[in-house]
């Protein structure tokens, strides 16, 4: 491993999406960059799908076989709040990164900008407001009808100070050869954007900060039933779901399974901590998972990376 930085600090920005509505979402961001950076952050992170916001408990009128028109115009007001990469949007946010100082983690919905194909993706920037695209290996489960699967950036990594940071979307870090891949790249800063409150996914995260001995950014959204347009087509879906829709979750988790920061639960928050880069070496003295704990005489993963 390169000598990196020791320190980072680190903002986890759990906040609430303006559904649908990608102008309002880009505003809040770079509103919260610009807060997160007269805070010393150097380094900030938001959720996944944060624009225009992730579509929770909606069918857009898919059943199998069939769909409706009314779903139909819903998705059409999503597709067109949907960014293309690069574009205006990622203009302003690479604009905010560099007032910022900082390096910028965000996940977008993104429209392909030759086909009508959207994509969950997560766009590292860096300071100097170059973007790195990571688009979503397999959309989990009926996300399948609105995002397809990644054709292209699939296993990117930043080269910052702090050492090789990569993202995995969500239900990706349920892939364990996707981990690996990342790994093999030396990974120190696994971030996470995503939409999981459920209890399992804490000891998910905590078990690949120790697999990976590195740093887990758990970076969830969270947001209210309240939130969603009401001149939406999906009034009668929209109203069976619970008041609070994503209850958050955020924190991070170093290199030994630890909560360097407890999980931040049922509101908006940004979460500040200083990230002791030297712990992510030291954690590796018994367990390299790529390196001296690798067997590659007998385990092989050959990746299709592009």
């Amino acid at each position: 491993m390169k000598d990196w930085q020791k320190s980072c600090k680190i903002a986890v920005v759990q906040a609430a999406p303006v559904l649908f509505d990608k102008k309002a979402c880009v505003e809040k961001a770079v509103a919260l960059i610009k807060e997160c950076a007269e805070n010393k952050a150097e380094l900030i992170v938001f959720p996944e799908l944060f624009i225009p916001g992730y579509p929770y408990g909606m069918t857009f009128g898919f059943t199998v076989g069939s769909r409706n028109e009314a779903g139909r115009k819903d998705w059409l007001r999503y597709y067109e709040n949907s960014i293309v990469v690069p574009g205006p949007e990622t203009a302003l946010l690479a604009k905010a990164a560099k007032d910022a100082g900082a390096w910028l983690s965000i996940g977008v919905s993104e429209r392909d900008a030759v086909t009508a194909t959207l994509y969950n993706t997560n766009l590292f920037f860096s300071p100097e407001g170059e973007i790195i695209v990571h688009r979503k290996l397999k959309p989990t489960g009926s996300e399948r009808v609105v995002w397809g699967d990644a054709d292209k950036n699939y296993f990117p990594v930043a080269e910052t100070p702090w050492g090789p940071m990569g993202s995995m979307i969500c239900w990706e870090s349920y892939m364990p050869l996707a981990r690996a891949a990342l790994y093999q790249k030396g990974i120190t800063l696994y971030i996470s954007p995503n939409t999981n409150d459920n209890d399992e996914w804490q000891s998910t995260i905590k078990h690949i900060a120790i697999e990976g001995h590195c740093y887990f950014i758990n970076c969830d959204m969270y947001f209210t039933r309240d939130t969603y347009p009401a001149d939406l087509q999906a009034q009668d879906e929209i109203a069976k779901l619970p008041e609070k829709v994503c209850r958050g979750g955020s924190c991070i988790v170093d290199p030994y399974g630890h909560y360097l920061t407890e999980p931040v639960w049922d509101k908006e928050a940004v979460i500040y901590a200083e990230l002791d880069m030297s712990k992510v070496a030291a954690s590796r003295m018994e367990f390299d998972v790529c390196g001296h704990y690798a067997r590659p005489d007998v385990l092989k993963l050959v990746v299709e990376d592009k």
